[in-house]
């Protein structure tokens, strides 16, 4: 399993992804940090950004963080 690590914002004014590493990335997302939107944001930015369906992504580490670690099933 590839282990993606995340820098989260929640809430911002935009829905943007930096990437700064190897499996490291810094995310913006408008969704607010409440009722699972934001990891809900999370992981289909960064599937859209990898070219993969969101269903293969799941969240190991900090759901409730804003940092996190997330891994990409079947690779």
């Amino acid at each position: 399993m590839r282990v993606f690590r995340l820098k989260v914002h929640a809430g911002s004014r935009r829905d943007e992804l930096k990437e700064l590493g190897a499996d490291a990335y810094e995310l913006w997302v408008r969704a607010e940090a409440e009722r699972n939107q934001a990891n809900a944001a999370v992981l289909s930015l960064l599937s859209r950004h990898l070219g993969v369906e969101a269903k293969r992504l799941r969240m190991i580490k900090g759901s409730r963080s804003p940092n996190k670690l997330v891994g990409l099933l079947g690779s």
